[in-house]
C-alpha cells in the first residue's frame, strides 16, 4: 500500500483529512489550489479569467525502483505549458516510501479554461533518504532521481467518460522509448459546498501483525468513484504499539466525500518503515452510517479481504467506533474581509549595520540621488502595493530597529517618523518618505534582533481585543536577514501565536536566510519556546524577494501564500463567524484571475 507522506516523521503523519482542511484557503496545500486574497486582489486590476475549478488525483503502476536496498519514494509534480513553452509548476503530491505503485492523496487544483489548450506535464520523482525530512515544496528537482514523465492537454482528461486518463511515462529524451511505467490522472469538477464533517475515529481489539510487539495502525479512507474504483481522500496519523488506538480528529470537506450517502472504503494497516503496511482490516460506510454510528454509540466490524478461489470475507474482532462527530461550516477569507473584519499592517524596517554603510553605494541601504532605488526601498514599493490594498485605513504604524540615534543609545524599536508621538506614517508614500528622512536621525548599528518589535506589534493586537474583535494585524519586518535574538524571537511569536497577528517577515539581499526559514516553520513543525510551549499556530511567512525579482515567484502570490490560512485559523479557533452569516449554505465559487 505505502501512502505516506514521507517528508516528516517517516511517512507516520496524516495526510489530506486533519486541522488545516478547516481552512478553504489550506484546501489547496501543495496542489496550488485557489487563493481568494490573491484573486480579489487581481480582480481590482481587471484580470479576469473564466474557469471550471478541476481537481486532479494521481497514481501510478509499474515504476522503475532506482533504490539498492528498498523500492523507490516516489512523488509526482505536475507543470502546466505556458505560451512561451516553459513549465509552470501546479503542485507535487507527498513522497510515498518503498512503493512502485503511489496511490497519491495529495490532490492537485487546476482551472479548466474550455477556450485555452492547456498542455500538463507530469514529472515523477524518486526523492532520496536523505531529503525525507524537507517539505516537497522545498526539495530541489534536480537532486532527485529522475523515474519518468508523461503529457497531455486538459481537455483530454476531462472529456474522457470516466474522467480518467492513462498515459505511459517515457525518458525526457521521446524519441528514446522505454517503458518506465504508467501514470493515471482522474479529473474532477471542484465541489463548491462549504458543509465540512470532523470525526474523532478510534479502534478496539485490532488483530495484532507484529511479532515482538504490537501493531502500529493507521487508517485510510477512500471515496468509491462512479468507475467503480476508488480515490483515497485522507490518511490519519500513525499510532505506534496499540491495538486499541484513537486518532486525532479527521476534518472532511464535501469535496472529499461527495455527499453523505457517497460509500467510502475505511481500511486499518498495520505501518512498516519499509512500506510494506499490512492490512489489519476494511469496512465500507457512507458519512450517514458513522453518524449513525455516533449516535448509537455501537462499533463496526472490519473484515478481511476473501481467501481462496470461493473464501468469503471473514468479520474479524477489530470494530471502528466513531468517537466525535461534527457538521461544520467552511467560511472563506473573503467571507470575513466583505462582511466588515478589517486587516491592519504595521511595517518594521532593519537599520542594522549589517546591510553596509548607507553612504556605499554596495549597501542595501543605499540612497541613489539618481533615484533609482535601493533593496529597502524596492521591497517597501512591492510589498506595499499588496498591503495597502487590504489594509482597512491605509495608516501603517511604522518602525525601525537596530539603530542608534544621533547622541543617544541603540533602539530596537524606534518610530520611524522619527518623532515620539507619530506612530503611523500615511499609505506607502508615507513609509518611502519616513524611511528616507529617518537616517537624518539615526545610524546604522546593532545587534539585530526582532523580539522587541514582535512584542510591540502584540501589544497593539492585544490593546484592540478590548475593543474590536474583528479587526487582524499582519506585521511587515523587512530585513537582511542576519538576527541575533533567536530564543527572544521565537518566545515572542509563540505568545502572539494566540493573538490576531501575523508576520511577513520580506529578506532583501543575498544573505542566508536559514534563521527566516526556521521561524517559518514550514517543515510542519510548530515553534517552540524556551520553556518548550508550541505555538497554537503558525504565524509567520518568510518571502526573500531575490526570488521574486528573478522570477521565480510572485510577489503577490507569494505574501498572501499563508496569510488567509493563518488569517482563518484564528477566527475558526476562537468560534468567529463572519457578520451576518447563521445558516449553512452552498455558493459557487467567484472568478479566478491571470496575469
Amino acid at each position: 500500500m505505502g501512502n505516506c507522506l514521507s517528508d516528516v516523521k517517516g511517512g507516520k503523519q496524516a495526510v489530506g483529512g486533519v486541522g488545516h482542511r478547516m481552512d478553504p484557503a489550506a484546501a489547496g496545500g501543495a496542489g496550488g489550489g485557489p487563493n481568494d486574497a490573491v484573486d480579489l486582489f487581481y480582480a481590482t486590476k481587471g484580470l479576469h479569467a473564466f474557469y471550471t475549478p478541476i481537481e486532479l488525483s494521481l497514481s501510478a503502476s509499474k515504476l522503475r525502483d532506482r533504490d539498492i536496498v528498498s523500492k523507490s519514494d516516489p512523488m509526482a509534480v505536475v507543470s502546466i505549458k505556458k505560451r512561451d513553452g516553459t513549465l509552470e509548476e501546479l503542485g507535487r503530491t507527498e513522497v510515498i516510501m518503498n512503493n512502485l505503485d503511489p496511490l497519491w492523496i495529495q490532490k492537485i487544483n487546476i482551472m479548466y479554461q474550455f477556450e485555452t489548450v492547456q498542455t500538463l506535464i507530469f514529472h515523477v520523482y524518486d526523492v532520496d533518504t536523505k531529503y525525507h525530512n524537507i517539505p516537497v515544496k522545498d526539495l530541489k528537482l534536480k537532486d532527485q532521481d529522475f523515474l519518468g514523465e508523461g503529457s497531455c492537454v486538459l481537455s483530454e482528461i476531462v472529456t474522457k467518460r470516466n474522467r480518467s486518463l492513462t498515459l505511459d511515462l517515457h525518458n525526457r529524451n521521446a524519441h528514446v522509448p522505454k517503458n518506465l511505467g504508467q501514470f493515471t490522472v482522474l479529473a474532477e469538477e471542484t465541489v463548491t459546498s462549504r458543509t465540512a464533517v470532523e470525526m474523532t475515529l478510534r479502534c478496539t481489539n485490532l488483530e495484532n501483525k507484529d511479532l515482538f510487539s504490537k501493531s502500529d495502525p493507521f487508517l485510510r479512507i477512500s471515496r468509491i468513484v462512479e468507475t467503480g474504483g476508488s480515490v483515497p481522500i485522507c490518511k490519519t496519523e500513525v499510532v505506534d504499539n496499540n491495538l486499541n488506538p484513537i486518532w486525532r480528529p479527521v476534518c472532511l470537506t464535501m469535496q472529499q466525500f461527495m455527499n453523505k450517502d457517497n460509500p467510502l472504503v475505511i481500511e486499518c494497516f498495520d505501518f512498516n518503515n519499509s512500506g510494506n503496511h499490512v492490512l489489519i482490516g476494511k469496512l465500507q460506510k457512507t458519512v450517514a452510517d458513522l453518524e449513525n454510528l455516533h449516535k448509537s454509540r455501537v462499533g463496526a466490524n472490519f473484515t478481511s479481504p476473501p481467501s481462496g478461489f470461493r473464501g468469503n470475507e471473514k468479520v474479524l474482532k477489530g470494530q471502528l467506533f466513531v468517537e466525535g462527530y461534527a457538521e461544520k461550516q467552511l467560511y472563506s477569507f473573503l467571507d470575513y474581509i466583505s462582511s466588515g473584519f478589517e486587516l491592519s499592517f504595521m511595517v518594521a524596517v532593519d537599520f542594522t549595520a549589517s546591510n553596509g554603510n548607507p553612504r556605499s553605494t554596495d549597501s542595501l541601504h543605499y540612497i541613489d540621488p539618481s533615484g533609482r532605488l535601493n533593496a529597502y526601498q524596492r521591497a517597501i514599493m512591492e510589498v506595499g502595493d499588496v498591503i495597502q490594498f487590504y489594509d482597512s485605513d491605509k495608516r501603517f504604524p511604522a518602525w525601525g530597529f537596530g539603530a542608534r540615534a544621533y547622541g543617544g543609545t541603540v533602539s530596537h524599536c524606534f518610530n520611524l517618523a522619527g518623532s515620539p508621538g507619530a506612530v503611523e506614517v500615511e499609505g506607502v508614500t508615507g513609509i518611502m518618505a519616513a524611511y528616507a528622512s529617518a537616517f537624518q536621525n539615526f545610524t546604522l548599528s546593532g545587534p539585530t534582533l526582532f523580539g522587541h518589535v514582535v512584542n510591540k506589534a502584540a501589544e497593539i493586537a492585544v490593546e484592540s481585543l478590548k475593543y474590536n474583535q474583528h479587526k487582524y494585524f499582519v506585521l511587515l519586518i523587512i530585513t537582511d536577514g542576519v538576527i541575533t535574538d533567536m530564543l527572544e524571537t521565537k518566545d515572542a511569536l509563540v505568545r502572539a501565536s494566540d493573538l490576531p497577528l501575523s508576520v511577513l517577515i520580506v529578506g532583501v539581499g543575498n544573505a542566508d536566510f536559514t534563521q527566516m526559514e526556521i521561524l517559518d516553520a514550514d517543515n510542519g513543525h510548530r515553534l517552540e519556546n524556551s520553556t518548550g510551549r508550541v505555538a497554537t499556530r503558525d504565524i509567520v511567512q518568510f518571502v526573500p524577494m531575490r526570488e521574486v525579482h528573478s522570477g521565480q515567484i510572485s510577489v503577490v502570490e507569494a505574501l498572501l501564500e499563508e496569510l488567509p490560512g493563518q488569517f482563518l485559523k484564528y477566527m475558526s479557533c476562537r468560534d468567529i463567524i463572519p457578520h451576518n452569516i447563521s445558516a449553512p449554505q452552498t455558493s459557487a465559487p467567484g472568478p479566478s484571475y491571470v496575469v
